[in-house]
């Protein structure tokens, strides 16, 4: 038994997670370090991202922050190079910087539509390929890209995200086909409703919250928490014959209509 739950264990592992001051980056960042991972956090707002590792340092966990753009190339190359360098390889990347903007499409900005693709996209293909370029030189790597049940499915008001989301399933499913033969696994990790400080309006959206548990087999919002699971998983030597899969836990909802 013990030989099996080694499988699972990321000691000696260097991890980045992008967008990871709150929310969802915040909780998988926390587990990623729970099981022995040196994490990197990653966000824009300075004072923000120091509160995540004072947190996360409180608790004993083995965390480092850098402050960079995930959308800007320059910033993201300066920024990968700096952590391979100063820290170390990063053996683990979690693609989880993103945002939402809703809107009915015929009323959707094209500046709306652009700022949504460069942070759920662009930053997926720039940190992505910029990591990815120096796993390859090593022969291994794990890379999980945050995608949503909006990879499947759609809502009204959403059609924007929903594109992002759904051509972020795919550009994984492609970096697994290219970079599969380099020992690298990418997979994705999709998220149903969580609550978080994005989703609040919404949980407290009597009408709605009604109508999503109702609507999900397992009858209630999901915790960031139900996420870390998963992540280990796919970030551990468990997933190493797992490659373009996109693992949803949604609590049921990609499961019926």
């Amino acid at each position: 038994m013990n030989q099996m739950l080694k499988m699972f264990d990321l000691s000696g592992k260097r991890a980045l997670v992008t967008g990871s001051s709150t929310g969802i980056g915040f909780a998988l960042a926390r587990g990623l370090a729970a099981t022995g991972a040196t994490v990197v956090l990653n966000g824009r707002n300075e004072a923000r991202l120091a509160e995540a590792v004072e947190r996360l340092r409180a608790e004993g966990l083995s965390v480092d922050a850098m402050s960079f753009d995930v959308t800007s190339p320059s910033e993201v190359s300066v920024a990968i190079e700096s952590i391979e360098r100063e820290h170390g390889p990063i053996d683990i990347l979690v693609n989880n910087a993103g945002m939402q903007r809703r809107a009915p499409l015929d009323q959707f900005s094209h500046e709306q539509w652009q700022e949504l693709m460069r942070t759920n996209v662009d930053s997926v293909f720039l940190v992505g390929q910029a990591v990815a370029r120096f796993m390859i030189t090593r022969g291994a790597g794990k890379i999980v890209n945050i995608c949503s049940v909006q990879s499947e499915l759609g809502r009204p008001d959403i059609a924007a995200y929903t594109a992002t989301k759904g051509a972020v399933k795919m550009l994984t499913k492609g970096m697994a086909i290219d970079w599969g033969k380099h020992g690298i696994q990418v997979n994705g990790l999709g998220p149903g409703y969580f609550k978080t400080e994005l989703t609040e309006a919404l949980v407290n959206n009597k009408t709605f919250s009604a109508w999503l548990i109702g609507r999900t087999p397992s009858r209630r919002w999901g915790d960031v928490e139900d996420l870390v699971g998963a992540a280990i998983f796919l970030t551990s030597s468990a997933s190493d014959f797992v490659n373009g899969h996109i693992l949803y836990v949604d609590g049921g909802v990609t499961a019926t209509l």
